[in-house]
């Protein structure tokens, strides 16, 4: 695997978001994710745990009927089979994410 630095690039190039896969193992699967501006997602609900840290900007997320914000440095766990989505993301920086998926 080639080096990896998790704030480049640090602008989404388009309007959706980009995902890179930084570990993929039996039991975890780590993801890069970079959020352009006011990003908005579909309701997902997954079979297993995962767990976001914002690493630069801000968003917003919807989970079990309530809002959560997210700044630099904060993360949240959503559990499996939890419905939520991203209902906006910053503009200035953009939005980078790490994700951990527990399976």
């Amino acid at each position: 695997m080639a080096d990896i630095n998790l704030f480049k690039p640090d602008r989404a190039d388009g309007e959706k978001e980009s995902f890179e896969t930084l570990l993929n193992s039996d039991k975890v699967t780590i993801e890069r994710i970079l959020s352009p501006p006011d990003t908005i997602t579909e309701i997902a609900q997954q079979p297993h745990d995962e767990w976001v840290c914002v690493l630069q900007g801000s968003a917003k997320l919807e989970m079990e009927n309530r809002q959560i914000t997210l700044y630099r440095g904060d993360s949240v766990l959503i559990p499996s089979h939890t419905p939520h989505r991203v209902i906006t993301t910053s503009h200035q920086p953009h939005c980078i994410w790490l994700a951990i998926h527990i399976l």
